[in-house]
This record gives structure tokens, C-alpha cells and sequence, in this order.
């Protein structure tokens, strides 16, 4: 997924908002110490940050998903518009067994989506291999998530290659979006790439293919690095 990632642009979410941290339950994990989830209970937590770590895991080239702020990403997506489904058509009918190419044809909103999926998912693991996802190794996390992306776990109501999509988006979308969302903590994420950010100016470099862009990345928000 690395590899792929120098041609994926950087990316927010229209509509979304930073959103301040509430009081709850601990947050474990490197790069999510500081914040406590406003949305996911701690089992749904623990959940969320196994699979984004398996998917953007430790490297020299970047950060992990985690030590980038994915997970929390995610979560205050979840009290945006885009997790209650306020930029998607929801009303019925659902066909869930149409294309992908006719788009999102679940009921359910990405925040009822990832509640349902995780659970599931869960619950498939303990009858499986008596851990839930985060408990598991590495390399069962990892057999598990191939199995999700080509849909060959099969659970009731839950689609696992339609959640496996949603997953890798949003942690796509976490790991590259402007640090004012949560997630591309440092900018880390921009500085692997070499992508300038909010500059107010950068297009003398655009036609100086193969030339590393000499200044470091700046947020909406004016960090720089």
C-alpha cells in the first residue's frame, strides 16, 4: 500500500469539521494517547486501530496509520455529516447485491456500518480463533483482512469486501488529509511524499519533474514543517 500511496493526492473530507476531544475512555496506542473517542465504544477502538495499523503498519519510509491519527480521524468523521450519511442518497431501495460501480447500497449510514462490521467481524474472530480481532497476531490480522477485501468472510447483513472498501478509504483519507481533521499528524504523511500542503505558492516547482520540493509542508491551519 506504500508503494502506491506517492500517487494518491492529499485528500479531506468536505463538510467535516475538527472536532475538540470528550471525556471517555482511554485511548490505546501510539500516536492515539491523547484522545479519547467521541464515537466508538472500546472494544470497537481496539478493533479500529489494529486493522489501520495492519494496513499502513510501522516503516522507515512514514508513520503508521496509527502514529498518524487515523483512528481518531475516523472517529470524528463519525459526528460529521459524512458519518451520518449526509453526502450519500439513503432512502431505499437497497440492492446490496448490485455493482460496485452503481455505488453505496447498504442501509446503513459509515457510522451504523462500522458499529454493525465490527461487531460482526469480532464475533466471527472469537468463533474462529478465540480472540477478537486486536488480540490476534500479525499475520491472522493480516489473513483476515484478505479475506474481507476479496468478500470470503461470510456474515449476515455485513458485506466484509464493502467494509474492507470503506476501511482502506477512510484510512486513505485519515492518513493524507490536512492535520485540522485529526488525522496526517505532523504532516507526516505529506513530508514521505514530498507534498508541499497549503502553500500559498508552489507552481514554480511543478515543471521541475525529479527535483525534491525543498520546503517542508504547511497545514490550512498554518503549522508548519
Amino acid at each position: 500500500m506504500r508503494q502506491s500511496m506517492v500517487a494518491v493526492p492529499a485528500v479531506t473530507l468536505l463538510g467535516s469539521s475538527a472536532l475538540a476531544p470528550e471525556p471517555g475512555h482511554a485511548a490505546p496506542g501510539t500516536g492515539a494517547k491523547t484522545y479519547a473517542p467521541r464515537y466508538f465504544n472500546a472494544a470497537e477502538w481496539d478493533f479500529l486501530q489494529a486493522a489501520v495499523d495492519r494496513l499502513i503498519p510501522p516503516s522507515e519510509d512514514g508513520p503508521s496509520a496509527v502514529e498518524a491519527g487515523v483512528p481518531e480521524f475516523i472517529d470524528r468523521q463519525m459526528d460529521a455529516a459524512y458519518g451520518h450519511g449526509g453526502y450519500w442518497y439513503m432512502q431505499g431501495p437497497f440492492v446490496p447485491e448490485s455493482p460496485a460501480t452503481l455505488g453505496y447500497q447498504l442501509r446503513y449510514t459509515p457510522r451504523e456500518f462500522y458499529r454493525k462490521a465490527i461487531a460482526a467481524i469480532d464475533d466471527w474472530c472469537r468463533r474462529q480463533h478465540g480472540k477478537s480481532f486486536s488480540a490476534l497476531t500479525h499475520e491472522q490480522q493480516d489473513d483476515i483482512l484478505g479475506q474481507m477485501e476479496k468478500g470470503q468472510i461470510k456474515l449476515e447483513d455485513v458485506p466484509t469486501d464493502t467494509f474492507f472498501s470503506q476501511l482502506i478509504t477512510n484510512t486513505k483519507e485519515g492518513y493524507f488529509s490536512d492535520p485540522m481533521y485529526g488525522g496526517n499528524k505532523q504532516m507526516g504523511a505529506w513530508k514521505m511524499i514530498g507534498f508541499p500542503g497549503a502553500r500559498a505558492d508552489f507552481a514554480d516547482w511543478i515543471e521541475q519533474p525529479g527535483k525534491a520540493y525543498p520546503f517542508g509542508p504547511v497545514s490550512i491551519e498554518g503549522e508548519q514543517s
